[in-house]
């Protein structure tokens, strides 16, 4: 006699297995997502996989966990989400993805086949056109619309998001089709390699015997370097040329902040736009010079630039160079060697010092090393602000860095705390540091930090947040309860939209719209289970280090109202 409960029914492989079969395969170890009716298939799915499913409380939430997963790991991170509203939630963090290149696979549900085509039929949560919403924001955009393509589908879609540049892809397939019985054997292996982007040779020699015959060669490192893991590529060239290195605020990491050849992240500082546009060669690493590396499009460059980017769409889209079209790892690999050889035939010249820009710049004499000049911007820079009465927000900075364990990655949402760090924050070491500077979406932070955790659940995480930018992932405390995600999420609470209040106040004398009230979120963390403290400037350091040491999930509550530095643009 059969020991089978009599209601019990034997499950028969569907769509929705080949799409975790398919996961599985390429291999994913982690899928983040929130189900849906349509979507049903592929979550029931997921329970007779080994596929471990982290879910969070709204889609655009589960978009920047996924997205800051990538970043961690440097590959691909599945998304699963139902159709149109569930869809068209993630767009926002799909925009970051693209902004910050990271490999988010988006897998959504579609209405059944026969209310795909523009009719209305009046399918619950249907769309004209669901994947036109998305051809504007992802790298591409892919459809299954039988079983059998399932599998070829996930693989195209897989090598789409890991080719150079990483970025997000959208795949989308139908009801029926993830519920359809299928009759083929378990998906067992798919191949999704992406194509290498290799720089060409004749463009390297050309950019080795610009940089080996300038006199100051500057180097400008964006986020591609980390995302193409090309830190130890990037120092070993550096160093051959002798030349200082500032790195963006998507490549903060890429270059350690304490050598003697850092410019740091000064991007929206005249001192170092100016030292930026003094080079008479400016090698530009993985950034497309856009309006946050460029100090709000002021940059000029005086002399030549030579651009490595892996985005098509970005090479000499701001600034005539000698374009590169390559992933940022084999382009600089490829240049030491060719600086190298070039070295072998002549000298590399050493004459490193800004021009004397007046008042302004106050370079006054040229210093005679490379090394001096790096140190005299420094200072410079560090005067500007020590002119402005910022200690607080100093003093706040450097007690997030103090209490984050050296090892240890930060998430940081749309804030001017995060303003600071972008400029002035230490990661201490690559990719470390992940924020919403690509797009310039509010609640990346709390969301991101999970995704983090969820890839090393070993390390803390520390996220920031504005209280205006806190209350877009407030849900997500129950998410982090959860899992008992090691994430310490810090809330610095001033009453409002901070940065916006301080643009207004300036552009227009006085602030709209920017003054929020807020819950008591000590007490709301505590209805999560989530333990929190309310701290202070002066304990800030001790408990944000306490809340780090613990295990499972804590927030920090820091009342302060914070101001920016002066801006530098608006007089270039």
């Amino acid at each position: 006699m059969s020991s089978t409960h009599p209601t019990a029914t034997r499950h028969r492989r569907n769509g929705g297995d080949l799409v975790v079969e398919s996961l599985a395969a390429l291999g994913a170890r982690t899928v983040f997502g929130l189900p849906g009716q349509h979507a049903l298939g592929v979550f029931d799915a997921l329970r007779r996989s080994a596929l471990r499913y982290v879910g969070l409380r709204v889609e655009n939430n589960a978009g920047f966990a996924a997205d800051a997963y990538a970043r961690a790991t440097h590959g691909v991170a599945p998304l699963l989400v139902s159709t149109g509203p569930g869809a068209l939630m993630t767009l926002a963090a799909l925009q970051e993805a693209a902004a910050g290149s990271a490999a988010v696979l988006a897998i959504g549900s579609q209405v059944p086949l026969a209310g795909i085509g523009g009719g209305r039929h009046g399918y619950l949560h249907e769309l004209a056109d669901q994947s036109a919403s998305f051809r504007g924001v992802v790298k591409s955009v892919h459809t299954a619309r039988t079983a059998s393509q399932i599998p070829s589908a996930v693989a195209a879609a897989w090598e789409s998001a890991l080719s150079a540049p990483h970025g997000p892809v959208w795949l989308e397939i139908p009801q029926d089709v993830l519920l359809a019985e299928v009759d083929v054997p378990p998906v067992a292996q798919l191949d999704a390699i992406p194509r290498d982007l290799l720089p060409r040779p004749e463009l390297i020699a050309a950019a080795a015997s610009r940089l080996t015959r300038a006199r100051r060669p500057v180097i400008l490192a964006g986020g591609g370097v980390v995302r193409a893991g090309a830190e130890a590529e990037l120092l070993a060239l550096a160093e051959q040329l002798r030349a200082p290195v500032a790195t963006t605020f998507g490549g903060k990491g890429a270059f350690p902040w304490e050598h003697p050849l850092s410019l740091r992240s000064w991007m929206e500082d005249r001192h170092t736009t100016t030292f930026l546009e003094d080079a008479d060669t400016l090698l530009v690493v993985g950034s497309g010079l856009g309006e946050l590396s460029s100090n709000y499009h002021t940059f000029r460059p005086l002399g030549q630039v030579v651009q490595i980017e892996a985005d098509l769409g970005k090479l000499e889209s701001n600034h005539a160079a000698l374009g590169i079209h390559a992933d940022a790892r084999a382009a600089l690999a490829a240049l030491v060697k060719a600086v190298g050889e070039d070295g072998e035939d002549g000298e590399v010249q050493e004459d490193h010092g800004p021009r004397d820009t007046g008042p302004a710049g106050e370079a006054g004499a040229e210093p005679a090393t490379p090394e001096a000049a790096v140190s005299a911007l420094l200072a410079r820079v560090h005067d500007r602000i020590a002119g402005q009465e910022l200690d607080l927000e100093q003093r706040i900075l450097a007690s997030v860095r103090d209490a984050l364990p050296d090892g240890a990655v930060s998430c940081w949402d749309m804030t001017i705390l995060a303003y600071w760090a972008w400029s002035a924050f230490d990661p201490r070491r690559t990719n470390a540091l992940h924020s919403a500077q690509g797009a310039g979406g509010l609640g990346y932070g709390y969301p991101a930090a999970l995704g983090v955790a969820v890839a090393d659940p070993a390390r803390p995480v520390l996220a920031v947040s504005g209280d205006g930018g806190a209350m877009y992932s407030i849900a997500e405390l129950a998410t982090a309860r959860q899992y008992d995600l090691p994430v310490t999420w810090l809330i610095v609470d001033d009453g409002g939209y901070g940065i916006l209040r301080e643009y207004m106040t300036d552009a227009f004398g006085e602030a709209t719209a920017t003054e929020l009230t807020r819950p008591d979120f000590v007490a709301l963390a505590g209805s999560f289970g989530v333990p929190a403290v309310r701290t202070s400037p002066e304990r800030l350091r001790t408990d944000l280090a306490a809340a780090l040491a613990a295990p499972g999930p804590s927030v920090v509550v820091l009342p302060a109202r914070l101001r920016m530095f002066a801006p530098t643009h608006l007089d270039a």
